[in-house]
């Protein structure tokens, strides 16, 4: 991914007809289509058939097969149901007549209501952190092969900043915690759809690599397969994808070759903005 406006590109789906909608892929350096690309997209195609009232307020979905990032992917939406003050939407996405992912959005109408939230971590703010990609400097001549990995897979069109060690680097076991910092390195001017496609698209990093905290000794010298199995996201207030966002996760349990993570994304200001949780498939290669 190069810059913002290709990402928004991505994200915004050639329409065939009212409930039939076609997509790109990300070009990823592992081969597959990546989890948080058909997140956003899914996403994309729902917004496009509810009525303009409406905002999403929860995503949940399942990754049934893994994409091929050669082949567009076909997205139906089911109009499951329009009411008074909720709308329900049901995206499949298709590969080859195959069914790769399933997702269902409910979207609401704005409303008055109690509010309350839970505190921000006090942690470290972002211009006092390097990013993930600084800390990977050192490895660059070390290690060159493994640097150019990780770059390859890196998405350029978002900054992140880890309070810590980026957890890729990480070679010692710690607990199941992380906290990072991040946000689109351009600026954009987007409606809430959009930011919700974007947000949708990064809330897929760093959540199952957090379930590999207290293992990293191992993993560091193993060869993993990592995949997303499902995921969820609700969207609680109104954020800036372009302003610093704290992703704090913490992986409550793995076992059997899974890994379950959840994640709270406060606003610079401490507003709780989303909240999040993943389980994923983390399998050693035979």
């Amino acid at each position: 991914m190069i810059d913002l406006t290709s990402l928004v590109s991505l994200l915004t789906l050639e329409q065939k007809d009212e409930n039939h909608f076609i997509g790109q892929n990300y070009k990823t350096a592992w081969g597959r289509v990546f989890g948080g690309q058909v997140l956003g997209q899914s996403l994309h195609a729902a917004y496009q058939t509810v009525p303009k009232d409406r905002i999403a307020h929860s995503m949940h979905g399942y990754f049934i097969l893994g994409g091929d990032i050669t082949i567009p992917i076909t997205y139906h939406v089911d109009t499951i149901r329009d009411g008074r003050s909720f709308t329900t939407r049901r995206v499949v996405a298709y590969q080859e007549g195959k069914a790769i992912f399933n997702m269902a959005a409910s979207f609401h109408v704005e409303e008055e209501g109690v509010d309350h939230q839970i505190t921000m971590p006090n942690v470290l703010t972002p211009e006092l952190l390097l990013t993930d990609i600084q800390q990977a400097q050192p490895i660059q001549e070390s290690d060159p092969e493994r640097y150019h990995r990780l770059m390859m897979a890196h998405p350029k069109v978002f900054e992140f900043r880890p309070v810590g060690k980026a957890i890729y680097l990480e070679t010692q076991n710690k607990p199941p915690q992380s906290h990072i910092w991040f946000k689109t390195l351009e600026k954009i001017k987007a409606n809430t759809p959009l930011q919700h496609q974007l947000l949708a698209f990064a809330s897929d990093y760093g959540l199952l690599l957090t379930s590999t905290l207290p293992h990293r000794k191992e993993f560091a010298h193993e060869r993993i397969y990592y995949a997303s199995i499902d995921h969820a996201l609700w969207f609680h207030r109104d954020f800036s994808i372009d302003d610093w966002l704290l992703y704090s996760i913490e992986s409550p349990s793995a076992s059997n070759a899974r890994g379950f993570s959840k994640g709270s994304i406060f606003n610079r200001s401490g507003t709780l903005v989303a909240s999040v949780s993943q389980e994923g498939l983390m399998r050693k290669f035979k």
